[in-house]
């Protein structure tokens, strides 16, 4: 869960939020919160860089969505793109990938970092449940944290990625781990017993004082994950669950060096199109 600043300090708390209001909520917070995220985690993230989570597992080394050299000439959709760095990386590799966002912010960003010496990249602003492509527009689709975990609804995600897709096409996505829902989100030792229920899958939402969600976050566990996958149309090839690095001593949010040598962070699921 995101531990991010909005400026009004809105009240926490886990309680059900509509798909519409989670929609309206993550472009509202996005586009609030897109310079200071960019400014936090910009130098780690790079121009140009794919990678999958706070540990810094990068997709170079990972080969997740195949060999560098396998993706030459491929289309690659990008969901929840941000700035666009995961797509600078695979248009280094030679893949003609599109990054889309909800945020409009986000991808002014992505137009700034564009300005400078890496490869170009097409920037879609739009909802990840109502993609804007044809079918079987894409060779590969990808999402390093971006939408997933914002949904209300992740079976209208993945189906909307199943249509774009061709035959035998792959999708990749990483999410918080689900096993951290059961803990505080404080990198410390504080963060390192168990708070509440895994199996609660109440969404976290941060409110205004009218009540009006301005961050929802969505909560489904390891077999939850996996069923939704299923019945989006995909088959489960892989699920990587990255161990913290000794290089990394950063802190981000709830992550850090500590918890990331005794629980996991970050899920990556390895999906084909059945």
């Amino acid at each position: 869960m995101s531990q991010e600043i909005y400026a009004a300090e809105p009240a926490a708390t886990r309680r059900e939020a509509s798909e519409a209001e989670s929609s309206r909520a993550s472009r509202g917070w996005w586009n609030r919160n897109a310079d200071e995220y960019q400014s936090d985690h910009g130098a780690f993230l790079g121009d140009d860089r794919f990678v999958w989570g706070p540990e810094g597992l990068d997709e170079a080394e990972a080969g997740l969505l195949g060999s560098a050299a396998s993706l030459r000439g491929l289309d690659v959709l990008e969901i929840g793109a941000g700035a666009a760095q995961c797509s600078r990386w695979l248009a280094a590799q030679g893949a003609r990938p599109v990054a889309l966002d909800l945020s409009h912010r986000q991808l002014q960003h992505a137009l700034r970092i564009g300005g400078s010496d890496v490869p170009a990249v097409r920037l879609v602003e739009a909802d990840a449940g109502m993609l804007p492509f044809r079918d079987g527009s894409f060779d590969l689709a990808c999402s390093a944290y971006g939408a997933v975990p914002f949904v209300a609804d992740p079976v209208q995600v993945f189906r909307e990625v199943h249509r774009v897709l061709r035959p035998g096409g792959r999708w990749v996505f990483s999410v918080t781990h689900p096993v951290r829902w059961a803990f505080p989100d404080e990198p410390g030792p504080e963060g390192l017993s168990v708070a509440a229920s895994y199996f609660d899958r109440t969404p976290y939402v941060e409110q205004d004082e009218r009540g009006d969600a301005v961050y929802v976050e969505h909560h489904r566990t390891l077999g939850d994950r996996v069923r939704d996958v299923v019945a989006g149309g995909f088959r489960l090839v892989d699920l990587v669950e990255p161990e913290w690095p000794a290089w990394n001593h950063q802190e981000w949010g709830g992550w850090s060096p500590l918890r990331g040598s005794l629980i996991p962070g970050t899920a990556i699921f390895v999906c084909e199109r059945a």
